[in-house]
């Protein structure tokens, strides 16, 4: 008599594929479009000068920045979706506000032409990549995440020296905007080695694959 269960007894719990989750319903994407949701409404208030109110709502959308990835790998819930969305919703937070604050005579246009330069240039040669070789897996580099670091940091310093006028605060804000300056030009350079080198390996590949055809190889 076989030994083998017979398949009614199977329990189909064990054998039915695991159900793929929807990726928007994964926590750290909840998060990230939580921020995406508050931006306006933290537009409005700055706008409206009411920077206690803001400075407690960028706090917010910072936490969530910073948990986010974490909660990622702890819950083993990384997605595609969350891997370009959360570099979208960052640069949106900060980039608007960089722009509100120089349009309100708070910050000097230089800082606001410097960040969106290079994120323009970023997103101009990421497409070009893109759309010349299908290159698209360009992850952050350390000079990237310290360059967001220190944006994140001086939006703060801005708005904490706007509600706390203090000399130290003053100071730390004069500081943070000379970092921001540095890394932004830094990183972008950065930038723009890494996508000329990964360039040079990808047309490299034809040339040696031809070359290695001619000598019979």
């Amino acid at each position: 008599m076989s030994s083998s269960p017979d398949a009614s007894s199977l329990n189909l719990h064990t054998v039915a594929p695991k159900r793929r989750m929807n990726p928007l319903l994964a926590v750290p994407n909840l998060l990230t479009l939580m921020r995406m949701v508050l931006l306006p409404f933290l537009v409005v208030v700055v706008v409206e000068r009411k920077f206690g109110l803001a400075f407690g709502m960028f706090i917010v959308a910072a936490v969530t920045d910073l948990i986010d990835g974490l909660l990622a790998r702890w819950l083993h819930q990384w997605t595609m979706l969350g891997q370009y969305l959360d570099p979208i919703a960052d640069k949106l937070l900060l980039s608007s506000l960089f722009l509100v604050f120089t349009r309100m005579g708070i910050l000097d246009p230089k800082i606001a032409v410097l960040v969106f330069g290079r994120d323009l240039g970023m997103l101009l040669t990421a497409a070009m990549l893109y759309g010349l070789v299908g290159l698209r897996d360009f992850h952050p580099t350390l000079l990237g995440k310290a360059n967001s670091l220190s944006q994140v940091l001086t939006i703060g310093m801005v708005m904490l020296d706007l509600i706390y006028r203090q000399p130290w605060v003053t100071q730390g804000r004069a500081l943070m905007l000379d970092i921001t300056i540095l890394v932004t030009i830094a990183s972008g350079f950065h930038y723009a080695l890494i996508a000329s080198r990964r360039i040079g390996e990808i047309t490299d590949v034809p040339r040696i694959a031809a070359t290695s055809s001619a000598r019979g190889e």
